[in-house]
């Protein structure tokens, strides 16, 4: 049984964490006893309010606006986890774009701004956090994949190769890192029921998928295993990438 407080002490950096499952994650960990560190893009008003869920819970946690996509926004919002929290345990690389486009009608910039939130962003806020990580004798990174990087997808050239290259990613720096006690995995969610904007259409491989539950996941779902990783119950598992979708995809 976890212990309901096992990541008192720590502090994690969500990216994307204004809504959906980055806010999941976000919760999740504060209700494991860690301090959070709320990014969101440009949503003042969504990354404030799921601060205010965390302390109206009892836990610590500050909004950090910026677009990780930045290097410099994406030092500036490690600095400010140290200085409000004095350190950096746990970073959830969460932040992308998932937008659908034909190849036909795709253009670099399209291409570049998908890799860009995916792969870019991963990388400077791995750079960001690693001192602090390194430091930390219990670090962790998780980096959020998706289901369509396995099985491919119409109309997502960019954000496959986007969510591929993050196994990559994931894989070489558990190695890389493995000396300094940071453990490095990767979480990809897979049919999970979120919002989406007025008029969006549904996925595509949401379309051609089926759950072995029979049900659609949720955010909390997925939250539950980044919070496992974080926990001192998870530091044999590293390089891992691990599918939480019900069985739509077995890999």
């Amino acid at each position: 049984m976890t212990d309901q407080h096992e990541l008192a002490g720590r502090v994690a950096i969500v990216t994307g964490a204004g809504r959906n499952i980055g806010r999941a994650i976000a919760l999740s960990l504060a209700a494991g006893g860690a301090d959070v560190v709320v990014n969101a893009r440009s949503n003042v008003q969504e990354a404030e309010a799921v601060v205010r869920e965390i302390e109206a819970a009892g836990g610590q946690a500050i909004a950090a606006i910026g677009d990780v996509v930045d290097p410099v926004a994406v030092v500036a919002m490690a600095a400010a986890a140290v200085e409000r929290f004095g350190r950096i345990d746990y970073l959830i690389n969460n932040a992308a774009m998932r937008a659908e486009r034909s190849i036909i009608d795709m253009d670099f910039a399209e291409w570049r701004a998908v890799l860009d939130s995916i792969l870019d962003s991963s990388f400077h806020c791995v750079k960001a956090c690693l001192d602090q990580l390194r430091a930390s004798g219990a670090g962790a990174i998780i980096n959020i994949g998706g289901m369509s990087a396995h099985t491919g997808s119409k109309n997502r050239a960019h954000v496959v190769t986007g969510k591929a290259g993050l196994v990559g990613f994931t894989r070489a720096l558990a190695h890389d890192l493995s000396g300094d006690k940071v453990t490095v995995n990767l979480v990809v969610p897979g049919l999970i029921g979120t919002p989406r904007a007025a008029g969006a259409p549904e996925p595509q491989h949401h379309l051609t998928h089926a759950t072995l539950t029979g049900a659609r996941g949720t955010p909390d779902d997925v939250a539950a295993m980044v919070r496992f990783l974080c926990g001192p119950s998870a530091r044999y598992v590293t390089g891992q990438t691990i599918q939480v979708n019900g069985g739509a995809y077995l890999g």
